[in-house]
């Protein structure tokens, strides 16, 4: 087991990462707060580790929660589930919330703990690749409004993550794709050796190889837990995560959620971000095709759906949590590991950008 530090003064937090996880009463116990527990999971993850997890908690008063799967159920009405399951089960104060699923699980149980009597704590037990290096660490939650993704949410960090490898092992091929686009990420932001590992070795992570994972989760979760450490409330460098998001959650809610995986529309908007880089000169057409390709060989989109026009890009992304004083600030690069925060750019290239891809 690898462990790792989210380094954050007295709300500082350990992520685990390994297998069988998922057993460790131990190491459950450590982090649980008071007697009583409320899994909130979803019907596809409950049938595969719910019981495991609550024979693991036999000691505990343990309630559950079972939402319906989907990024398409990440509502507010969605949301009442968990709290109609915590009123009614009377638990205090002293509940401790686990999170056991992917990304949507993840931000819809842990809103629920910032809001729940102010705030209780949770444990953020991810089962999907792309929850596992991503939105499983940091403290961002949320739920998504029709008009635009994690409009409404807040920052509220859990006590710990396990990352149990043996869950990518039902995970479906076109999941595990999703989170590698998350890990592919990592390395065009501020981490090109990781970027030329994952080019070495992505067949490998394809493969499922054990110890191919291991290594790209721990690589991306400690590049992320040093990004939150130095910027928690995303003021300043921490934007840099949201490589691709600006362009990827216009395509999420234009399509409909759920119809594209969020991380299929950050890969594709990972390499709108490139062509968008290349039009200013910032990177080399050689560099564009490098990221392509290596979003390719991991299994994942780089064309945008036909619905997209670039009016309606233009519309969802004036509804976007990057938007200041009303200019779009973009993620960008001046070279693979060199991404940069920027609203300096002609809106002509933008223009040419969407329009290339639509």
């Amino acid at each position: 087991m690898k462990t790792l530090q989210v380094a954050l003064g007295k709300r500082s937090y350990p992520i685990y990462i390994g297998e069988q996880l998922l057993t460790q009463t131990e190491l459950f116990a450590a982090h649980i707060k008071g007697k009583e527990v409320l899994i909130v999971t979803n019907d596809t993850v409950a049938p595969l580790y719910l019981d495991t997890v609550k024979e693991t908690l036999a000691n505990y008063r343990v309630e559950t929660v079972i939402l319906p799967d989907g990024e398409q159920y990440k509502t507010f009405e969605v949301l009442q589930a968990v709290f109609d399951g915590l009123l009614k089960a009377r638990m205090s104060r002293q509940t401790t919330i686990i999170a056991l699923g992917g990304g949507v699980i993840g931000d819809m149980a842990g809103f629920a703990a910032a809001c729940y009597q102010r705030g209780v704590p949770f444990i953020q037990v991810p089962t999907t690749l792309l929850s596992q290096v991503d939105s499983s660490v940091g403290g961002k939650t949320a739920v998504n409004h029709p008009l635009g993704k994690n409009m409404i949410g807040a920052f509220y960090q859990p006590q710990c993550v396990f990352a149990d490898i043996d869950t990518l092992n039902t995970l479906d091929d076109r999941q595990l794709s999703a989170g590698l686009a998350e890990v592919i990420k990592y390395g065009l932001i501020n981490d090109a050796d990781f970027f030329d590992w994952l080019e070495a070795n992505m067949a490998g992570l394809v493969a499922r190889q054990p110890e191919l994972l291991t290594q790209a989760i721990a690589r991306s979760c400690q590049d992320k837990a040093d990004t939150v450490a130095a910027d928690e409330r995303e003021q300043g460098v921490r934007a840099l995560l949201n490589l691709g998001h600006t362009f990827g959650h216009a395509i999420e809610t234009g399509c409909g959620y759920g119809v594209v995986l969020h991380g299929e529309a950050i890969a594709i908007g990972m390499v709108m971000a490139a062509d968008l880089s290349q039009r200013l000169g910032w990177i080399q057409t050689a560099e564009v095709e490098r990221i392509k390709s290596v979003l390719q060989a991991a299994g994942l989109p780089i064309t945008v759906p036909e619905e997209m026009t670039t009016g309606r890009f233009m519309d969802l992304m004036a509804v976007d949590k990057k938007v200041q004083d009303g200019a779009i600030r973009l993620i960008l690069m001046r070279g693979i590991g060199q991404s940069v925060i920027s609203d300096d750019y002609a809106p002509e290239h933008l223009a040419a950008t969407l329009d290339a891809f639509c």
